[in-house]
């Protein structure tokens, strides 16, 4: 606590009005009757491939929506809510599916995967995805959920590097200070798990020939009691060959090198698989990952994106400019996936991840990290569950009581920047969560899908992308912005002709020269600090 009192009061007003925060919310595009869509990317959407804020994931039929960075919570929401009805008003009768497990999916080999044209950049894209099928399965790829990216303003970094008495370079403090609050997330991110989990339910054709341990709540509907997230549970975003990844997050060299590992060596079950059948291509390649964005994590050190640039190049180059939080379901409650109380807790405890002591990993904790993640991704309800904290086991309730206690000096200093008390009320809103976890949106969705009719997970998600779809309808939507966002999908169809058109090499030669380029250079070297 005095660790971050202090900081906090060498971090002025300012500076903490400047942190800066941007969203990336993924859904499924989905039947009137909740099926998935198997329709093309709406062609009035734009090109896929160029729009800045409206592209898809794995899946054609996955949206994926992206705000700009803005130093402004609210803002931010409302960039996003105008991006919804932009979306809405060329969707027809689909609607965007408002949680984070899927819809009712075809079978597997049906799930369309994304296209993004001709260009060679556009055919990787696509290739990766089925090379991502061939290697998960397309079900789980359809799983969708919230990315949170943060950043400190430039003016903080000299701040906090005095305070820390570190001689290094600039360069290098920051990138050790992003890793600083990287581990911290990856010890601590059970609690979002808990107070925001919203998927403690899943469609049976989800598991369809998949052994599970759900238990059956109807016909249709499989769930676990105490679920948080069984998204971010053992069903969800996880695999087998990965687990044998031992990715160290102590500082960049270490992360780079434990990744470079993965993307440069053969692992013989994807070898198996084989590059390509002909002129189809099966996957990138027959390394562990195929490229970095493979890597699943709950967060991710990003530099800024330049296109057609390796991202662990761009680290090196530039450093750790920004994290990437993955571990956030879509709130079914909120019709654009996520609210702006749960934005302002997630600022206080990413400066809480940033501001602690943050010890080196050791595969003790890092084990004990995993554990924890899934216990509360499948039960965290559980009053009995208790969880590892570093050499003694504790209840959830009071390592998250202690937590959200040492949120109380950055709530205040936030409030203060901010002349309000809006950070204030969204740490009253967790405690009252840790005490009931009725007030969870897990338990709240368990208890909306008991009042359907059928008692159904599909009705329950099907009514509330309904309502939304209504809410972002009813909506204003000035002239002015639905002509910019025109422009812009007008524009991202003329860039991707001009990408498609000024390709020189066959793809082959491209996939080759970009999987060949030397991630682990004397840049990022420089760089690690």
């Amino acid at each position: 606590m005095n660790r971050i009192s202090n900081r906090l009061q060498l971090l002025q007003p300012e500076v903490l009005r400047g942190i800066r925060r941007g969203i990336e919310k993924e859904s499924l595009r989905v039947r009137p009757d909740g099926m998935l869509a198997d329709t093309p990317h709406p062609a009035a959407l734009g090109s896929a491939l160029t729009h800045p804020h409206i592209t898809t994931d794995f899946s054609e039929s996955q949206l994926e929506l992206i705000t700009g960075i803005h130093t402004d919570a609210d803002a931010c929401l409302a960039q996003l809510t105008e991006i919804h009805q932009v979306v809405y008003r060329h969707l027809g009768d689909e609607r965007l599916w408002c949680t984070s497990m899927p819809c009712g999916l075809p079978a597997d080999d049906d799930i369309p995967l994304g296209q993004y044209g001709s260009s060679n950049l556009g055919r990787a894209k696509t290739v990766y995805r089925n090379g991502l099928a061939h290697r998960y399965g397309r079900r789980m790829q359809t799983i969708s959920g919230v990315h949170y990216n943060f950043s400190m303003p430039e003016a903080a970094w000299p701040v906090l590097q005095q305070a820390d008495a570190s001689s290094g370079s600039a360069i290098g403090y920051q990138n050790a200070a992003y890793f600083h609050l990287i581990r911290n997330f990856r010890r601590h991110s059970w609690l979002l798990l808990y107070l925001f989990g919203a998927s403690p339910t899943v469609c049976r054709s989800f598991v369809a020939g998949r052994k599970h341990e759900l238990q059956e709540f109807n016909s249709g509907t499989l769930f676990l009691p105490g679920a948080t997230s069984l998204r971010m549970g053992p069903l969800g975003y996880q695999s087998d060959a990965q687990a044998s990844l031992a990715v160290s997050f102590n500082c960049l060299r270490s992360y780079a090198e434990s990744l470079n590992a993965a993307l440069t060596r053969p692992y013989p079950p994807y070898e198996a698989i084989g590059l390509r059948d002909g002129d189809l291509y099966r996957q990138l390649g027959t390394t562990l990952l195929q490229i970095e964005n493979e890597f699943y994590g709950t967060i991710r050190p990003k530099p800024r994106f330049r296109s057609g640039e390796r991202p662990l190049y761009g680290l090196g180059e530039r450093g750790v400019e920004y994290i990437e939080v993955r571990c956030m379901d879509n709130d079914p409650f909120s019709p654009i996936g996520i609210a702006v109380e749960t934005m302002r807790f997630l600022d206080m405890f990413l400066l809480h991840c940033l501001l602690s002591e943050s010890p080196p990993d050791t595969p003790e904790q890092i084990a004990a990290m995993s554990q924890n993640q899934h216990d509360v991704a499948e039960r965290g309800r559980d009053p009995n569950l208790r969880l590892r904290r570093w050499k003694e086991d504790v209840s959830l309730a009071d390592w998250a009581r202690d937590i959200v206690e040492a949120c109380e000096p950055i709530a205040a200093a936030l409030d203060a920047a901010h002349s309000g008390s809006a950070y204030r009320g969204a740490l009253d809103a967790a405690r009252a969560a840790i005490v009931n976890s009725s007030a969870t949106p897990s338990a709240r969705v368990i208890a909306e899908i008991g009042r359907t009719e059928d008692k159904s997970y599909l009705a329950f998600a099907l009514a509330q992308s309904n309502r939304h779809r209504r809410t972002l309808q009813d909506l204003p939507f000035p002239a002015d912005v639905e002509a910019r966002y025109a422009h812009l999908a007008a524009d991202s169809v003329t860039a991707q002709r001009t990408m498609e058109a000024a390709d020189s090499v066959p793809f082959e030669s491209y996939r080759q020269q970009y999987l060949s380029k030397d991630l682990l250079s004397g840049a990022l070297l420089r760089s690690s600090g």
